[in-house]
């Protein structure tokens, strides 16, 4: 859920003037190849003109973290994971719309994605999509109907959501992501606001049980997420700005501001606020983590 705060001034969005296009200073992974390393860069007070931007990521990086503060800023549209569910219906009923007022998909299509716009800028000039590894595919083959003649995916982003910036949100240490998911399938709780009350509950609560068979799928599978991302970017010749799970955790204003800087947007708009969620891990987490390690000290 976006924090409830809004801004009674302007959109935050600075003017087109001229000089160079603002450039960011960026995290660099030595886990990544070439093409996803980003070199520091000073910030100049020039704009990037995009009309979206698409948090690109995977579960326990740290997006909701991410999506709650820019929302917060009142300048940065409502981002969320709008497509996540990968049923039209479902898209079709989030937006209050009658699949049988649309004469076809195409049609459907177009109303599902310009009320998502109309809807989630939130009266401001951006929209925001959080887009997680496994709704890419149904997300994108949407795409490919409303526009199949054209040549890649970039252009069909393009063509549905404008110019678009891309965020690249990455967990270096997957042992940690893996059982931060594992216990929350367990415990049903997946998100904590930060004065202790529960803000994603989707099970009854119970207790957390250890469970390295779990933790080690889970691993797996995120390394092959991460991998996906890598490979699509590269096929689409997308440089993505990279945000890293423990540079969020550590700085989350400052990775706030970088993407606000990114995006053309004031970045003293996200200088004042505060995380609104808290953070689940704890000592169990830690003793999962050295259980798994030591039974399994290849990893």
């Amino acid at each position: 859920m976006p924090l409830r705060r809004r801004w009674q001034k302007g959109s935050g969005r600075r003017s087109n003037g001229s000089g160079p296009v603002a450039q960011v200073r960026l995290i660099q992974s030595t886990a990544l190849p070439a093409l996803f390393r980003s070199p520091a860069r000073s910030r100049p007070g020039s704009v990037n003109n995009f009309d979206s931007y698409l948090i690109c990521t995977t579960p326990r990086s740290g997006s909701t973290l991410l999506y709650q503060l820019l929302a917060a800023t009142g300048c940065a549209g409502k981002p969320d994971s709008y497509f996540h569910a990968p049923i039209l219906e479902e898209w079709m009923a989030y937006y209050d719309l009658d699949r049988s007022a649309f004469p076809d998909t195409k049609s459907t299509l177009r109303a599902i994605f310009a009320e998502a716009i109309h809807q989630r800028k939130a009266a401001t000039d951006i929209f925001g999509l959080r887009l997680q590894g496994k709704s890419r595919a149904f997300f994108l083959q949407q795409l490919r109907s409303l526009y199949p003649t054209a040549g890649d995916d970039l252009a069909r982003l393009k063509a549905t959501f404008g110019e678009v910036c891309f965020v690249y949100l990455n967990r270096r240490n997957k042992l940690e992501q893996a059982i931060s998911i594992v216990k929350a399938e367990q415990t049903g709780l997946w998100h904590r606001n930060a004065d202790g009350t529960e803000l994603e509950r989707l099970t009854p609560p119970a207790d957390p049980v250890y469970d390295p068979i779990a933790i080690a799928r889970y691993m797996a599978e995120l390394e092959e997420g991460d991998a996906a991302w890598r490979d699509w970017f590269a096929a689409q010749q997308i440089t993505p700005h990279i945000i890293h799970y423990e540079q969020l955790e550590n700085d989350p204003i400052g990775a706030l501001t970088d993407v606000l800087y990114l995006l053309g947007i004031d970045p003293a708009r996200g200088a004042e606020f505060t995380p609104a969620t808290d953070k689940l891990a704890d000592s169990t987490n830690r003793e999962w983590a050295r259980r798994f390690l030591a039974d399994h000290p290849t990893h």
